[in-house]
């Protein structure tokens, strides 16, 4: 599924209206940050020394030395690779009873400055990362992103073909780089008539959390599944967009201030 954030304007040419990210593929950088990773209630990954690299421009991932990896964790599977960055080596993962197979490239050497003598663990092969004492979600957090979630009085209208699920004059609109705007409406200012919770649909964003629910309209007999969203408890920075809710502007007409986003 589609994360909320998630480019899905169908205007071809929407990136023209919200700036880039900064970086770009294979561009590496310090993380300031201490990161570590838990498996199996058990700490394995504990640094100050990682580093970001841009796999892709979006985010990046980090890149752990290996001297901060709980020992004996990484198991060699003989198998080798040439990238972009460098020579790889697959490992897979043993911690007790936990073996997660093909999880880990250990990089043995890279044109990259700092990165030979790393390993990139895939995300979900760890039960938990943190920066610091913070639980991070979905992919690192990229250091060049900034997301920020300011009130407004732009009036925001919300259509279904004829049928208005939304109106709004107290919004929250999200500024996330290198994504289009979104728009957060109070509850109380959605057409609940329309509306129903959506079953098993949540999704997770870096910046913003793990979603509370998924909302799907109901027009004329017709179901158009998971066009909005709601975290009641989104990540501290975000706390502004505390239980409104965002309708994705691909599946629904979204009109700022009479105009179509």
């Amino acid at each position: 599924m589609t994360r909320p954030g998630q480019p899905g304007s169908n205007r071809p040419d929407a990136s023209a209206f919200y700036p880039p990210p900064g970086a770009r593929t294979d561009d590496v950088a310090p993380v300031p940050r201490r990161i570590r990773g838990k498996l199996a209630n058990r700490i394995v990954v504990d640094s100050l020394r990682a580093r970001y690299v841009w796999e892709w421009r979006h985010y990046p991932q980090y890149y752990i030395p290996l001297a901060d990896v709980l020992p004996d964790l990484l198991v060699d599977e003989g198998t080798e690779h040439r990238s972009r960055r460098g020579r790889i080596r697959v490992h897979g993962l043993r911690l007790g009873e936990v073996h997660r197979p093909g999880a880990a490239q250990v990089v043995v050497e890279s044109p990259l400055e700092g990165v030979a003598g790393s390993v990139r663990f895939d995300w979900a092969a760890l039960d938990a990362w943190y920066e610091e004492d913070e639980e991070v979600f979905v992919h690192p957090r990229n250091p060049y992103v900034r997301v920020d979630a300011i009130r407004s009085s732009r009036r925001v209208q919300v259509r279904l073909g004829d049928t208005v699920l939304a109106e709004s004059a107290s919004p929250v609109l999200v500024f996330e780089t290198g994504l289009p705007t979104r728009y957060y409406l109070p509850a109380t200012d959605l057409r609940h008539e329309q509306l129903r919770r959506s079953t098993g649909s949540q999704t997770s964003c870096p910046y913003k959390g793990t979603t509370s629910y998924y909302l799907s309209a109901v027009v004329d007999g017709a179901v158009r599944e998971d066009i909005a969203w709601c975290y009641a408890f989104p990540t501290a920075s975000m706390l502004p967009i505390a239980g409104l809710v965002a309708f994705y502007q691909d599946k629904v007409d979204v009109i700022v201030d009479g105009q179509k986003v």
